[in-house]
């Protein structure tokens, strides 16, 4: 179709079509790769260079921090390493200054690593790296004045009634639970829609943007003849959730939830298609603290987090 309308359009022109080497078309190739959008996006992955050696050397001018050195050997979870630097065991103690704290926080809130987690996240993240003396406070105050977040988080009800649980997997990646969010604004890869598979053991989720137009039904998606046949030559067994009823698929449902509230900040604070930054919101659900798990996802599924540039220095 698209060819026909090219032909509608040009029919009533003298032209001569010839064919150009995609080699040699260099122009279009240009046009086409958005390289300008690239690179403001790599500009905005970039961690403040200098915001650890700030706190250290802070600690040099801090009263708080010399009173602890002072009486260092009463101290048990305290000590200074070579470059008398202070730490709380494993974690860099961050001296009493406003706007140090207060970028340090930004950066673990803000910064396309971390995508606006919740509070509790935030907090269960900072304090294997950093500490200070009212660190948990101080995060809850900050996550309830971003703007961003109270445009787009809502407030979590307890479920009225008990649910039967499902049994746990044995391994990671055994049994995941699917869904898909519809109804997005479509990018300029002509994405609509999410696939949103989520591990019910680790609780680690892979985000894929796709075409709402794909499947032809809900029903079609994979209760068909031949998915039906695919399925059983795969080994798999599908387990459909009560219709109406979405608290039977609670797992993937709550999933949907913190991925809309991460995708509603990446729209109020950056530019772009939101399929642009669907990888970054993957990287920072998954390397975030889950509260059903006590630990991120990658944790859990890795035996280790991912090392995002807050945690570079370390």
């Amino acid at each position: 179709m698209r060819q026909r309308r090219w032909l509608e359009l040009l029919k009533d022109y003298d032209t001569n079509i010839q064919y150009h080497p995609g080699k040699a078309n260099v122009v279009a190739d240009a046009l086409s790769r958005k390289s300008g959008m690239i690179a403001g996006i790599k500009d905005s992955l970039r961690i403040e260079p200098d915001l650890i050696y700030r706190i250290k050397e802070a600690q040099k001018e801090d009263s708080e921090i010399w009173a602890i050195v002072e009486n260092l050997d009463k101290q048990v979870k305290f000590r200074l390493d070579d470059d008398y630097v202070l730490w709380q065991d494993t974690r860099l103690v961050v001296p009493n200054d406003v706007s140090l704290r207060e970028a340090l926080l930004t950066e673990a809130h803000s910064s396309p690593f971390s995508v606006h987690p919740g509070s509790t996240k935030m907090y269960h993240d900072l304090k294997q790296y950093f500490w200070w003396s009212g660190m948990k406070r101080d995060v809850a105050t900050f996550v309830s004045k971003c703007l961003i977040c109270q445009q787009v988080k809502i407030e979590h009800q307890r479920a009225s009634g008990l649910l039967q649980q499902l049994d746990i997997p044995v391994w990671k990646w055994d049994e995941i639970s699917m869904d898909f969010v519809t109804g997005l604004p479509q990018t300029q890869r002509r994405h609509d829609a999410i696939w949103v598979v989520v591990d019910r053991l680790t609780k680690s989720a892979h985000f894929l943007p796709i075409r709402k137009d794909y499947p032809v039904s809900r029903d079609l998606r994979f209760t068909s003849r031949f998915w039906k046949g695919l399925q059983k030559a795969w080994g798999t067994r599908l387990k459909f959730s009560t219709a109406f009823h979405p608290q039977t698929d609670g797992q993937s449902e709550r999933t949907i939830q913190t991925l809309e509230d991460m995708l509603r900040s990446c729209a109020l604070e950056w530019t772009g298609n939101w399929d642009d930054y669907i990888c970054l919101v993957e990287f920072a659900y998954n390397n975030s603290w889950h509260a059903s798990i006590k630990c991120a996802p990658f944790e859990m599924l890795y035996g280790r987090k991912c090392r995002a540039p807050i945690c570079w220095d370390q």
